[in-house]
């Protein structure tokens, strides 16, 4: 990758202009995103999901490579600005990967970046990402989906508790905990015969300390992915610079995370989308990403299956896609979980959106992935609705008019105070088989013929 040294890119974190944190998010969010979405026009059709002008995407593009350019990132742990020219920025661009192997041998996939409406399907990253779940539920709860055969690759929950042990961050509890979380991993890999199948773990590993525990090949191996995030907005840490020169000099895949708030800093869907991209572009630098991470939440209903959202990862990925090609991989964190109906609709309209944009398919945080409460079924239903919207064709136009009707399913649980967390996975799944519940199975496949019906066709092939 043809870039700047990274010890020159902590040197900067570290020389750039002073900033108080309040005075960051005013003077270089606020007040610069609300004038990049005056001066570009980024105006949205909220009733939409899937925006389908050319031209606003491309001056969405735009406004991020200048909020980039003009803001940089806020190193939080220095106090200092983090700046690159917009030739520096455009450069990084140029050199990200097209392609990028994961895993190895016979259970190797290749990562590539995306069309939009490519026929070519989404690989599938299976798993419930970030979400807590407890040490008994662990290795089941992998197992459930790695075994299916749609997955490509797989990534996890953290632990919380271990061997009757809360798990504080940057303590030995922390690297006991992600050397259990990759040990089992692999050991999940090995006993359903995927052995080589790519990773996005370390889930458990808050500070660098985890991370560096995990940088060996008997844990995160060189193929498999971690996580180095961005913080809202436009912030890294030292914790995170320390996460990405570890990667630089052991060779993990970084994947760049950046959860930008809709209805935040940013504003609306159009803002947040600048704030988005600009991450993205930054994060060529600072987080050296091999790919990115998309995965934009709601600032009141969290999920990623409403309509900003939705809008903002498909602008987003076409964004790229039309300017700066690059592999992006989008979350899915639906607002419901396992044994409900609106789970599998809500994956649904997801995956379409994602899929017809560009992206591949990382999921499922069911229940805001706030809970265990998630499963190998609608990774698999995650899988098979990507496939068969590339396998389809959907145009863009299609895929928003899917989109319109899988919502009327499921906009109520917005609504709802407590949101519609379904159950945990242990009430979803028989545990000694790993396999669905027959009321589970039921209900996927009903509302599989549903969708069918509604006009996903290649459902059945």
């Amino acid at each position: 990758m043809d870039t700047i040294p990274y010890l020159e890119i902590i040197d900067r974190s570290r020389s750039g202009p002073h900033v108080q944190k309040n005075d960051w998010d005013m003077e270089y969010i606020v007040l610069p995103v609300r004038r990049l979405v005056k001066q570009f026009n980024l105006a949205w059709d909220k009733t939409n999901p899937i925006p389908q002008d050319n031209d606003l995407i491309d001056r969405l593009f735009h406004a991020g490579l200048e909020l980039a350019a003009s803001s940089g990132i806020f190193c939080v742990t220095t106090g200092q600005v983090i700046q690159f020219s917009r030739d520096e920025l455009s450069r990084a661009m140029q050199s990200m990967p097209q392609e990028l192997t994961m895993g190895t041998g016979v259970d190797a996939r290749t990562l590539f970046s995306r069309e939009i409406m490519d026929n070519r399907p989404p690989l599938v990253w299976a798993g419930n990402p970030g979400a807590p779940t407890p040490q008994e539920l662990f290795i089941p709860c992998v197992k459930s989906w790695a075994q299916e055969p749609i997955v490509d690759l797989i990534t996890c929950g953290s632990i919380t508790h271990i061997d009757n042990h809360t798990v504080e961050s940057g303590t030995p509890l922390e690297i006991h905990a992600a050397r259990w979380e990759l040990s089992q991993l692999r050991q999940v890999l090995r006993d359903i015969g995927r052995p080589g199948m790519g990773m996005l773990a370390g889930q458990s590993a808050v500070t660098e300390i985890g991370d560096l525990a995990i940088a060996h090949p008997d844990y995160l191996r060189p193929r498999d992915a971690h996580l180095v995030a961005l913080f809202n907005e436009l912030i890294i840490d030292q914790v995170n610079i320390s996460r990405a020169l570890n990667s630089v000099q052991y060779g993990m895949r970084n994947a760049s995370l950046a959860t930008v708030m809709v209805g935040g800093l940013a504003g609306d869907a159009p803002g947040a989308a600048v704030v988005q991209i600009a991450s993205f572009i930054l994060a060529n630098l600072v987080c050296r990403a091999h790919y990115h991470l998309l995965h934009p939440i709601h600032i009141r209903h969290v999920s990623t299956s409403t309509f900003p959202v939705m809008w903002v990862q498909s602008a987003v990925t076409q964004a790229f896609v039309r300017n700066a090609p690059c592999i992006i991989v989008s979350d899915i964190y639906p607002k419901s979980g396992a044994l409900t109906p609106e789970l599998l609709y809500e994956v649904a309209a997801n995956a379409v959106a994602i899929t017809v944009s560009g992206g591949h398919l990382e999921g499922v945080g069911a229940a805001d992935g706030l809970y265990p409460n998630g499963s190998g079924l609608e990774a698999r239903w995650m899988g098979e609705v990507g496939h068969a919207v590339a396998r389809q064709n959907l145009s863009l136009d299609q895929a928003n008019a899917l989109i319109l009707k899988l919502f009327q399913n499921y906009s109520a649980v917005f609504e709802q105070p407590s949101g519609n967390p379904g159950v945990r996975f242990d009430h979803a799944y028989n545990m000694e088989h790993i396999t669905p519940l027959p009321s589970w199975k039921k209900l996927y496949e009903q509302v599989k013929e549903e969708v069918h019906a509604l006009g996903l066709s290649a459902l059945t092939e």
